[in-house]
């Protein structure tokens, strides 16, 4: 299994459009990598890929990923599409990839349903992108030789379908993690998860790579630098500091952060927090980052 991280980062990228945070101004700077948003390219044989979730920033990361240019004149390797929610950082990519180039998309039936209820989305001609919707604990192929399991994780809807109450521990259709087999090989992407039941960990166990969310570094991180009034876990996510505690004992190959906010120290690789997430067992996602299982 060979996996390319296209983006890194939560929703903005990093930097961030409207943001003069230290982290911002330092990947404005150079003094930092710059980051894109949240997306991972997956192929089992190097030739045809799927892409899970399609990030605003998409038409960016396939043209830096070699792997995924076109070998003729529209000849893609992509083969599909898979979105693990419907965040807008993880499906507006989907009105980049309008311009009549068939492929598979992969999502739950209720994530379908919010994407049919976008009539933008229909730029995604119907005989060229075939909606596959997949049941919860399914195998489906979404590329030769790789094969994809979606399982539910704690997480939310959409920022734009919450309501007056929002309940931030749902689990069902709305949040999902992948499970990806090749080879012999099984891979967990979630990048986007807002506890760590002993279920839920239970499945981790025995992974060969576990890529997870990255989003903040403390619950309150975005509160105490001036730049939201949310918390982690009121946004669905769990903070790293207590993923790294949780997991600690739960026997994975290699882990991997993904999704970090632009808030998130992770972000530096000299910082404090990193040398301490490292220190621990995990690699810090960046663009680019190639994972061979």
């Amino acid at each position: 299994m060979r996996i390319i991280v296209l983006g890194a980062a939560a929703g903005g990228g990093l930097p961030q459009w409207n943001c003069g945070c230290d982290n911002c101004n330092a990947a404005r700077a150079g003094r930092i990598p710059a980051m894109t948003q949240s997306s991972v390219a997956v192929s089992a044989d190097g030739q045809a890929w799927a892409i899970l979730n399609a990030s605003p920033d998409i038409r960016v990361q396939l043209a830096a990923t070699p792997a995924l240019h076109p070998s003729g004149l529209r000849d893609m390797p992509l083969r599909s599409v898979l979105v693990t929610n419907g965040d807008i950082d993880h499906v507006a990519g989907l009105l980049t990839l309008r311009e009549s180039q068939p492929f598979a998309l992969f999502a739950t039936p209720a994530i379908h349903e919010v994407l049919a209820a976008n009539p933008m989305l229909g730029a995604l001609r119907d005989d060229l992108v075939a909606r596959k919707p997949v049941v919860l604990d399914e195998t489906v192929a979404i590329a030769p030789g790789l094969t994809a399991t979606l399982f539910a994780v704690p997480g939310k809807v959409p920022l734009y379908q919450e309501g007056a109450v929002v309940e931030t521990g749902l689990v069902g259709e709305t949040t999902v993690g992948v499970e990806l087999t090749a080879g012999g090989r099984r891979a967990l992407y979630v990048p986007g998860c807002a506890e760590l039941p002993g279920w839920l960990t239970r499945r981790m166990a025995g992974a060969d790579l576990l890529m997870f969310d990255g989003t903040l570094w403390e619950d309150d991180e975005m509160i105490r630098m001036g730049l939201g009034r949310k918390t982690g876990r009121r946004m669905g996510h769990l903070p790293v500091i207590e993923t790294i505690a949780a997991l600690k004992d739960v026997p994975v190959g290699r882990r991997v952060f993904v999704h970090m906010n632009n808030s998130n120290p992770l972000t530096d690789p000299a910082s404090l927090e990193t040398r301490e997430a490292e220190a621990s067992g995990w690699q810090i996602g960046r663009d680019g980052m190639e994972i061979m299982l």
